[in-house]
């Protein structure tokens, strides 16, 4: 297996530990989909552990000197190198079939990533990658943890979420001052939420807003002078599920004017 190096988050950080990348690689389950798109490969690190399975791979790089390393030492994947931004992509250009995302993602731009494949959440049914250590336990936390917020709330309605394991500083050249944690998003079988999703988003936002408070002072712009009242606003937004997020569209919902 070649040896690569690949450019990383926060500047460069180089892999020496290519289980690690062999390890997220594996990650995939390759449940109900046949299409793999890789965001930001680099220099292949991932690639090359992605190539051998039974997908037809595809990646995203927008870095000029890594598409032309990836066209010379996987010409097999050259016609499927897409050099251009991800989160200006629009996916269904590249396969209109289901596909698995995966990556290990630009910190700067990870939470962006999967607030798209969000919208993507019917065709993708599933997401491994490497994130910050702090974004990865944000995502798979539940209700209670302090780390659990909109974006936990918001994945957590269509997906459901595994953090698999932690990588440390030293498997990487030079060591970020970070940890890094790699999870996996599987799609439940919720097509869709029993509310207005649009204003379920507007609800868990408003709700988080002021998280130290509880949700009868967070929620003040939507319950207005309605004299609503329920046992769940004497809660902070930390401690509510995706279903009881969903009941609370419900009820502030049939209370706007």
């Amino acid at each position: 297996m070649k040896k690569v190096r690949a450019k990383k988050h926060l500047g460069q950080h180089f892999l020496k530990d290519l289980s690690i990348a062999r390890a997220i690689a594996d990650g995939l389950s390759g449940d109900g989909y046949k299409d793999v798109i890789e965001v930001g490969p680099g220099m292949g690190v991932l690639t090359q552990y992605l190539l051998p399975k039974d997908f037809t791979t595809h990646v995203i790089e927008l870095d000029r000197e890594s598409v032309l390393y990836l066209q010379a030492e996987y010409p097999q994947l050259s016609q499927r190198i897409h050099s251009t931004d991800f989160l200006q992509l629009d996916l269904k250009k590249i396969t209109e079939d289901s596909f698995a995302l995966i990556g290990n993602f630009p910190y700067n731009i990870s939470s962006q990533i999967l607030f798209k494949a969000l919208d993507y959440k019917d065709q993708i049914p599933e997401v491994v990658g490497m994130f910050q250590k702090e974004v990865a336990e944000r995502v798979a936390s539940g209700p209670g943890n302090k780390k659990y917020g909109i974006i936990s709330v918001l994945l957590q309605a269509y997906y459901d979420i595994e953090y698999l394991f932690t990588v440390n500083e030293d498997v990487f050249d030079p060591p970020p001052r970070v940890k890094s944690g790699v999870i996996r998003l599987r799609r439940n079988n919720k097509n869709k939420l029993d509310c207005n999703e649009k204003f379920f988003k507007q609800v868990v936002k408003q709700s988080f807003s002021q998280r130290r408070k509880t949700l009868r002072n967070s929620l003040k712009p939507l319950i207005g002078k309605s004299g609503f009242d329920d046992p769940l606003l004497t809660l902070r937004a930390e401690r509510l599920s995706v279903e009881d997020f969903v009941y609370l569209t419900n009820q502030l919902e049939s209370i706007q004017p």
